[in-house]
């Protein structure tokens, strides 16, 4: 392997500056170049996209700290700065005559070794080395990142016949366990994998929703979550990459494929695309896309483009049949409905399902490279084999047949065996002949729903389970939508716990899933309010927290290893485990507030806990950090910008690779069993009433500001009297029991309010916050 200490990024556009960010993020300096300014500052542009980056929502860097890694540049007076870099990467504009004179420029200034490749998704690799010297083509190939590059985990590496194959392993090592990317490999075709597929079914998406008459948001409810595809749907992921860029991207597809390929039938896509834009109306970045938000009577108001007219209309939300919602038997179960919607959903699948299975064995001779690109690139939670598997090969291809749609050679070939099956308890993968061959992993990359698939559980239920790791390791895995927190996941962490002290040496709580926990679950407390019963909530909220206390009390060191969203209940499992190891894109807080509650598991305890210790044993600096922090909904979107929050301790570990994040986690919780020992419970002391009147003024003046609304009053007194010590006197010496019990106290005092009913069912509704 090639050691990459340092790498430059020439082009400072979204793409480059993106590469350059997430290098910086794994600790690597890097130069970033892009063309000199005509101003005084000639490196203008360059800076720019630093401050950019530094600014932007969501934050491309995992800590702000890390922008000085990046030093900036001009191609005219610095290209002399990558003459040490090991690694250059080239993101200029997809202009062929641009990228073949900056490959003349780069071979004269940089190392003999240096690895150089291009970010390029539209120009084929044998286009890009014409004229090139041999010696340039040895060293050179395509990396593809997807945008935005921090949080998208799909690279694809295209390889050209002269590149030496440790100019490859090298890249691949680097990017899949310092950049935390999966790397897909990929034949020199246009479009490569993730694009290919998942342009096609954006624009199979687009044509039958206008031709089955379908609104946007009906199209979109249909294809996301309940397809397992990201709740953005179709119009939704056009808004997201932008209406414009989708044309150029689909024209250069269009360009660049046989007449004969499928794609060119739906590469007109529709004419409202163009309009949209035409008006400004490019996506999110624009004046909207699809989708809008207009200024209602100071409320906003999402809008949604009627396909037919043109014209913008309030979002309604369609009602879907039983099996449509995302809460189905199975895929396969929805698209068999006989209604409008599903048969919406089968055409689309059916065609994007055969289009991918189409394309082997020419872009690809095998089948998960297509599953992991759409996995990793488009956030699908299966890919299309995995899903044609679902359905059932045999289904799948006589109901093509039924509909006069072309069945694919690798489908009349299978017969009825599954293209994915388990031999020797590993993944094989069917062959065109029939044969099957092994699922490869790289070294050291483990995910724990490939681990599991060929092993029995050795607890749990519907919503979550417990899995043997080996090694003396348990491991507690949540499974419900969004992970969201149930008494009987509750149930399943508790009887981890107990599996754990009797016969293993450590546990692990950890999902194979997007999401750690969004937190717990709504619909629960929602229902349990609406039957009055305070004492099922009660008692809810009491297994949750001996859950949750029980993970420090065990026997055996429990590590916590969150990734995505660890929000709310999730964030209070997170903070009440041993230690936490958690990948750099977690994003971790306590949000009860916001639907008018007060944390309930025993977050206000052990955040009122960390806060003391950090402001130095003093209680009331202590008690008005916590008071700050839980009441205004603070969220952290990387552990080290949770450290100085508290949410993450120094003695956590962080990861940037989701394959690597497993066994890291495990390692480190055999790390801690070797030297145990199970800490003693915390005390505190109690503020009384001057620390309850001390918040509820900051909080009288944060609503005389207008920042505060009246409801957010009402839930930042409860939270003053958890965190205050309710009605104890001043300096009263409490146990953590006592803080939990008034934290259940005021969560089933709030559940009783209006306004905390209403700002549940508007969550619940629509996904967004009520400002009452």
């Amino acid at each position: 392997m090639r050691e990459i200490s340092k790498v430059a990024v020439i082009g400072a556009g979204t793409m480059g500056a993106g590469i350059a960010s997430h290098v910086a993020n794994a600790g690597i300096p890097v130069v970033l170049l892009d063309l000199a300014n005509e101003g005084a500052n000639r490196n203008a542009i360059a800076e720019s996209a630093i401050q950019r980056l530094l600014e932007g929502t969501p934050p491309q860097f995992t800590d702000p700290t890390n922008a000085e890694l990046i030093t900036p540049g001009n191609m005219a007076d610095d290209l002399g700065l990558v003459a040490d870099c090991d690694w250059v990467a080239e993101a200029v504009v997809e202009r062929l005559d641009v990228k073949h004179t900056l490959y003349r420029k780069l071979e004269k200034v940089c190392k003999t070794d240096a690895m150089v490749s291009s970010n390029t998704s539209t120009i084929p690799l044998h286009m890009l080395t014409e004229g090139m010297s041999d010696a340039m083509r040895g060293r050179f190939c395509i990396t593809h990142f997807f945008n935005p590059v921090r949080y998208m985990r799909l690279l694809e590496i295209v390889r050209g016949p002269h590149c030496a194959q440790a100019v490859i392993d090298s890249l691949s090592d680097f990017c899949a366990r310092l950049l935390g990317k999966g790397v897909v490999h990929c034949a020199d075709r246009p479009g490569f994998l993730g694009n290919r597929v998942g342009m096609y079914a954006l624009q199979v998406g687009l044509i039958e929703a206008l031709e089955r008459g379908l609104t946007v948001e009906e199209a979109d409810a249909i294809m996301g979550r309940p397809i397992g595809i990201p709740k953005t749907g179709i119009f939704g992921l056009y808004d997201l990459i932008g209406l414009d860029l989708m044309l150029d991207v689909v024209e250069s597809l269009r360009t660049a494929l046989p007449a004969e390929d499928a794609f060119q039938e739906v590469a007109d896509g529709i004419p409202i695309v163009a309009a949209l834009c035409a008006k400004g109306f490019t996506g999110r970045k624009g004046l909207g896309g699809f989708y809008r938000e207009v200024n209602d009577s100071g409320e906003m108001q999402e809008q949604a483009v009627s396909l037919e007219s043109g014209e913008f209309h309030n979002r309604a939300k369609p009602v879907l049949a039983a099996g449509q919602t995302g809460e189905s038997r199975g895929l396969r179960a929805m698209l068999e409905i006989d209604d409008k919607y599903g048969r919406f959903a089968w055409r689309v699948m059916a065609k994007t399902l055969a289009y991918a299975a189409s394309l082997v064995p020419d872009v690809t001779d095998q089948l998960d490279p297509i599953d992991e690109a759409m996995r990793l690139g488009f956030n699908w939670a299966k890919g299309p084999f995995e899903m044609i598997d679902e359905l059932g090969v045999t289904w799948f291809r006589e109901r093509l047949r039924g509909d006069d749609l072309p069945v694919p050679p690798l489908l009349e070939s299978a017969g009825d065996g599954p293209l994915y099956k388990l031999e020797n308890a590993r993944t094989v993968q069917r062959n065109l002949d029939g044969s099957y061959r092994p699922v490869r992993r790289p070294p050291g990359v483990v995910r724990l729903n490939e681990f599991t698939a060929s092993r029995q559980r050795v607890g749990g239920n519907d919503e979550a389970s417990i899995w043997d790791l080996d090694d003396g390791v348990l491991c507690v895995e949540f499974h419900t939508k969004a992970n969201a927190l149930h008494p009987r996941s509750m149930a399943v962490l508790a009887e981890g716990t107990a599996l754990a002290e009797d016969g293993y040496r450590a546990m692990l709580v950890h999902t194979a899933a997007a999401h750690f926990s969004v937190g717990f679950n709504l619909e629960f407390v929602l229902g349990s309010v609406q039957q009055s019963d305070w004492k099922g909530i009660d008692a809810a909220l009491h297994a949750f927290q001996q859950s949750c206390v029980g993970l420090k009390r065990a026997r055996v060191p429990v590590v916590a290893a969150p990734a995505g969203l660890a929000l709310g209940g999730g964030f209070e499992v997170v903070v009440q485990s041993d230690a936490v190891h958690a990948h750099v894109n977690t994003v971790m807080g306590l949000v009860e507030t916001i639907v008018g509650l007060v944390p309930g598991g025993g977050g206000c305890k052990e955040m009122l806990h960390r806060w003391t210790v950090a402001s130095g044993g003093d209680a009331h600096r202590g008690a008005m950090q916590a008071f700050a922090a839980i009441g205004m909904g603070k969220t952290s979107a990387s552990p080290r910008e949770a450290e100085p929050m508290q949410m993450f301790l120094h003695t956590d570990r962080s990861t940037i690779s989701r394959d690597h994040h497993l066994p890291l986690a495990k390692a480190y919780a055999l790390e801690l069993a070797e030297s145990y020992t199970t800490p003693a419970q915390a005390t505190f002391e109690a503020l009384g009433t001057p620390g309850y009147e001390a918040m509820a003024n900051m909080l009288q003046h944060l609503v005389d500001k207008g920042i505060a609304t009246p409801h957010d009053q009402v839930t930042g007194l409860g939270l003053a009297r958890v965190l205050s010590g309710g009605d104890a006197a001043p300096g009263t010496s409490l146990t953590e029991q006592d803080y939990l019990d008034l934290e259940r106290e005021v969560f089933i005092s709030l559940t009783r309010t209006e306004g905390t009913q209403a700002r549940i069912v508007h969550m619940l509704s629509t996904g967004r916050p009520l400002r009452n």
